[in-house]
């Protein structure tokens, strides 16, 4: 019984888990967040800028933040599972995280809330784009189905 398919390369399977640990994280975060609200929240010890800034957020953000994290959960599991929609669902969590970005950075007074933190927002974003790029290349080396 021969293959076709190209074997799944070592880091194929880095890669994979530790965007699914990563995206699980925010998945938990994004679900914590909106069952436990406040008190999940004061667990971060927020600044009151930054509890005003998360109370002001509108609903759309909140929309996007669950396309970025739920997103990028289902791209890194359609990526262990070895299958070619990866690229699109990371590519929908990209959208969720610029969509958050713009607000972010242009809409609202999030760079001055987040403070020191405005770091995560880049690293975020570059995740993003490294996944995106990563199940891309693994889809047209026929590493994924």
């Amino acid at each position: 019984m021969s293959s076709d398919r190209t074997p799944a390369p070592w880091h194929l399977w880095v890669v994979g888990v530790v965007a699914l640990l990563w995206n699980g994280l925010n998945c938990f975060d994004y679900a914590m967040t909106q069952t436990q609200g406040d008190a999940w929240l004061a667990n971060m010890d927020p600044t009151e800028l930054q509890m005003a800034y998360f109370h002001g957020m509108p609903a759309w953000t909140h929309g996007a933040w669950a396309i970025g994290v739920w997103g990028g959960a289902l791209g890194a599991i359609l990526l262990l599972m070895r299958r070619k929609w990866a690229f699109q669902a990371f590519v929908a969590s990209f959208l969720g995280w610029a969509a958050g970005a713009i607000y972010t950075v242009g809409l609202s007074n999030g760079m001055e809330a987040m403070g020191p933190w405005w770091p995560m927002l880049v690293l975020k974003g570059g995740i993003c784009a490294f996944v995106i790029w990563y199940a891309r290349m693994a889809g047209q080396k026929g590493v994924l189905r």
